[in-house]
Formats: structure tokens, sequence, C-alpha cells
């Protein structure tokens, strides 16, 4: 049996964590078992779809790297592969339910629902279809539906027994068919709904492992009906626990929860997103806790899926995400950084140094901005900060040092971090001075800051001579 596993999106905004993660999983299925990774769009709910989200879809497709084998833009001999392609197909495949007894045409209009919908409520009962169509000689409601009168088809659900199927990681599950109800599979305009689309699509798209949210559990015995009433094979059903915000609350796109690409735009790599999200839910048996594409290919299984809801944590994607940055050469971070560099000014300064400095201090690129905002303009500071216990400073003290160290900056002929860190060291030495009282008062008069991404010497260095020396000069004048 070869592998097939479908990734089925609808078009109505953004991806967000928990769509991507079934992305992530089926892909990995699939490329585990050498097998084929297809992308089907289900946009038959018009009323939900946003433009653009399809090119959303595609655009975090291909920045993760999962290539699908079929699909829109692609192709393939199971093609459309965009339902809403595919109105004659599912019009095809409902008759022919109707034909098998599994589905019948349905004729009543709003009115008559609304009126069994306030009757239901009246007698403190749940809104039910009450089956009155199904009772329509099929000739009659076939000649019916020749004459173009207004229907729907609704699935046919048996009055007794129950409905048992085996999950990959819920196990098996049993429901009462008495709990399901004989809902719409095609609607009066012709398009179907998700319960007919996804069945009809997946048989006929041979998918071998249909792995979704925890959410369709309930749901799923109502598509065995009709893989029953066709004559179909069953799927391998692979359901997701959820992804939860605290543990009493999901992630939510529609309460504003970040999507991939809020995290992409807030500066975390890829790699840290995917590497993260395929942790939630999956142990891989191991204590390796960082992995490549390839390496998740290599070794996913869905043995490690857990049934328990996980805890997206955005202290832990943020740590992740800083070990990844850590990995990248200067190079490399560089050109994650630039657009943050230049954002903040930067342009006239070193920035390979700069980027030197700050990647084993970066979480995420969108702090760069902040970070370096000190290299192009000295902020206001208080001269508090020059008092420091532990550093063995303070204001008078400070004051003196900087007094030492101007001269001596403005002496070094060849200007680099090397010749700073000698200078500031030698001062160290003839005063008789601890490193930490020298190197306080000159970072803090470099940066005005309590905290800078590099020492006294690297960041001299990076502001360049002349500009050193005329923050040391400011700072003797605030401190006199």
């Amino acid at each position: 049996m070869t592998v097939r596993t479908r990734f089925a999106p609808s078009p109505t905004g953004y991806m967000h964590i928990g769509n991507l993660r079934t992305a992530i999983y089926e892909y990995l299925i699939a490329k585990n078992q050498h097998g084929q990774f297809i992308l089907r769009i289900e946009d038959t709910d018009q009323g939900r779809f946003v433009d653009g989200a399809t090119d959303v879809i595609f655009e975090t497709l291909k920045t993760v790297g999962m290539e699908y084998d079929e699909g829109p833009g692609k192709g393939g001999e199971f093609g459309p592969y965009i339902q809403s392609e595919r109105r004659q197909i599912y019009r095809k495949y409902a008759d022919k339910l109707v034909e098998l007894g599994g589905a019948y045409y349905c004729f009543c209009g709003k009115d008559r629902l609304d009126e069994l919908r306030t009757k239901c409520e009246a007698e403190g009962k749940m809104y039910r279809y009450d089956g009155c169509c199904k009772r329509i000689d099929k000739a009659i409601a076939l000649e019916r539906v020749k004459r173009g009168e207004s229907h729907v088809v609704r699935q046919v659900i048996p009055e007794n027994g129950n409905t048992t199927f085996e999950d990959v990681v819920y196990g098996t599950i049993t429901v009462d068919n008495s709990e399901l109800e004989e809902g719409i599979l095609l609607k009066a305009d012709g398009l179907p709904t998700y319960n007919f689309a996804n069945v009809v699509d997946d048989h006929l798209m041979k998918i071998t492992h249909v792995i979704r949210g925890s959410e369709y559990l309930s749901s799923t015995p109502k598509y065995n009906v009709l893989y029953n009433a066709f004559g179909w094979e069953l799927p391998i059903y692979i359901h997701l626990p959820p992804i939860m915000k605290t543990k009493d609350k999901k992630l939510s796109k529609r309460e504003g929860d970040a999507s991939f690409e809020d995290f992409i735009n807030r500066g975390f790599l890829k790699e840290a997103i995917v590497n993260y999200i395929v942790l939630l839910g999956w142990n891989p048996g191991t204590e390796q806790e960082f992995f490549s594409m390839d390496e998740l290919k290599a070794c996913f299984d869905v043995q490690g899926l857990s049934k328990s809801p996980a805890i997206f944590d955005v202290q832990k994607l943020r740590w992740m995400n800083s070990e990844y940055i850590k990995r990248l050469s200067v190079e490399e971070y560089f050109e994650h950084a630039k657009p943050y560099f230049i954002s903040a000014g930067l342009e006239t300064f070193d920035l390979l140094k700069l980027s030197e400095l700050l990647k084993n201090r970066t979480e995420i690129f969108s702090e760069i901005t902040e970070k370096v905002a000190f290299v192009k303009n000295l902020p206001q500071y208080d001269i508090a900060l020059f008092s420091h216990k532990k550093m063995k400073t303070d204001s008078e003290s400070s004051l003196n040092v900087l007094r030492k160290v101007l001269p001596a900056l403005n002496g070094i002929a060849c200007w680099s971090a090397e010749s700073i860190n000698n200078c500031l060291m030698t001062i160290v030495v003839e005063n008789n001075m601890k490193n930490s009282q020298v190197l306080w008062p000159v970072r803090t008069a470099l940066s005005g800051m309590e905290s800078s991404p590099g020492g006294a010497s690297e960041l001299a260095d990076v502001l360049g001579k002349a500009e050193s020396v005329r923050r040391i000069e400011v700072a003797i004048s605030k401190l006199s």
C-alpha cells in the first residue's frame, strides 16, 4: 500500500498553529513511508471564504519546506484539487448514494424547518430533522428533482445499532446511531457540505491516512456510515488532541492568537517554529530535542503521538528560537537581522561586528531594533547607572576612571576591539583596580543603558573612535 495523506485547509484566513501542526504531521507520515502528500483546498463554504487566504496556504507550505506531490498548480490524476471545481463530481455521487439507499432528496423549505426547530425548542428537545422527506417514494422524489424543484440531499442514518471505528491515537470509538443526525450532504446550490465532500474526495484521491483534529471524532461515525453505504474501504484515522493556550482554553485564531505568519513577522526562524510545533503532541522516544526536517522525515512515528492536549508555551518557543539563532553563522545572522538594522538607521556602522555581538543575545529578531537603538543615538540616562554595588563603582569613581580613559582612547592609532581592550586593561593594572571598576563606567558611558549587547571594548569598536570619545565626554560632563 502506498501511503497517501492530504492537507485539506479551508481558505478562511491565516494559517493558525493547530492547522500547521496537522499539515506537518500529514507530510511527515507520508514522507516517512515514502508516500505522497496531497494538497486539497476545501472552499465549499463560500460564506467564510477570505480573499488571499489560498495564497497564504501556498506560501506557508513553501516557507516551511513541505512540497506537495499533487494539488493546485501541480496537478495529478485525481484533480481538480479545489473543491469548488468538483461540483459535478459531488452531484454524481450524491445521486448514486440515493440510489444505494444511503441518502434521500429532501424538499423541506426554510419555513417548515423553522417550525420544526421552534417545536423542538418548545418541547425542550435538541433540534433534529424529523425524516419527513425520507418517506417520499423514491421514484416520485426523483421526478420532483428532474422538474427542477429546490432540494437538498440528506444522509440516511441506520435507526438501530451503533457505529464503531479505530483511531490510532484514541483507540476504539463506538457511537449509538440514534445519536447521529441525518444531516445535509448536498446543499440546494449544488455545493456539498464538508461531511460529504471530504469522504468523496478522500476515497477518490486514494487517501490512506486521515489526520485531523479531535473535534472531528464525533463526526467520524457519520463518515463511516457513508463509506459503508458506498461499499468503500475505510482510511486509517489519526485524530489529534488540541493545542491549548492554557489548560482550560484552546488556541484560537478568532481570539487573535498568533499565526505562523505572525511568528515569522516577529522574527522567529521557520526551523524553530516547525521543530517546536512537531513536539506539541509527539514524543520521539529519545532525548533529542532539535530536529531538521530531514531528520523528522526519517524518524517520525505515529506511535509517538499523544492523546493529551499540548500547551503552547511562547517562552519555550522563544528559547528554542534563540538556540537556533546561536547555531547560525555570523553571516547568516546578519542576513536575518539586516532589515532590523536598516529600520534602526544603522547603515553606516559595521553591521557584521554588531551581528557578532548580538547573535548569542537574541531570542527573536524583532527585538533587535530596540536592542540597537543606542548605537545611532545615545539615550538620555540617569547618572545613577554608574553606581553599581557588585561592580564596585559609584559616580565619583566612574568620573575619575573616565577622565583617565578619555586621553588613552584618543591615543589609540589602530582602532579595534583588541586595541581598545588592551588600553583599558593597562588602566586597570596601572591604577590597581578591578576590571569592573573600569569596564562598567566605560560600557555605561557608551551605551547609556543598564544592559547592552556587548562589553566596553566591543561597543567602542562598533561605535568607532570619534563617537566613542564623544560619548565619554558626555558622561564626564554629566558626572562633573
